[in-house]
């Protein structure tokens, strides 16, 4: 079992900077990546950006955040973050932490999530 817990939501004006955070406890070995996932009021859950455990790190990142968005991980705290500059109205939702692990299957936890609200 995979356990996460994120932080780090708030209320920013247009333009201005958050940063996430998503603590992993439980069975952390097992974990193959972990990313942040959002949902805007009325629609569905979408990716968002996505770090890959024991690839040098490598990231993808939806297209809309793209250069904006910055994921990143300290193995040492079991904890992924996710820096958010130059925020806009649009990136407004729930922003959920995800952790797929293999345990002879791939299996998905998810954070409570932490809301994110960008004014305009």
């Amino acid at each position: 079992q995979v356990q996460l817990v994120e932080s780090g939501g708030g209320l920013v004006q247009a333009g201005g900077s958050l940063r996430l955070s998503c603590a992993a406890s439980g069975t952390i070995l097992s974990i193959n990546n972990m990313g942040w996932y959002r949902q805007a009021p009325g629609k569905q859950r979408e990716l968002v950006a996505v770090i890959v455990s024991g690839s040098g790190g490598t990231t993808n990142y939806a297209d809309s955040v793209k250069g904006r968005f910055t994921i990143s991980t300290d193995n040492a705290k079991n904890t992924v973050y996710l820096q958010m500059n130059s925020l806009k109205p649009e990136d407004t939702g729930v922003y959920y932490c995800n952790a797929v692990a293999w345990v002879g299957r791939s299996v998905h936890y998810w954070g409570k999530g932490t809301l994110v609200t960008v004014s305009s």
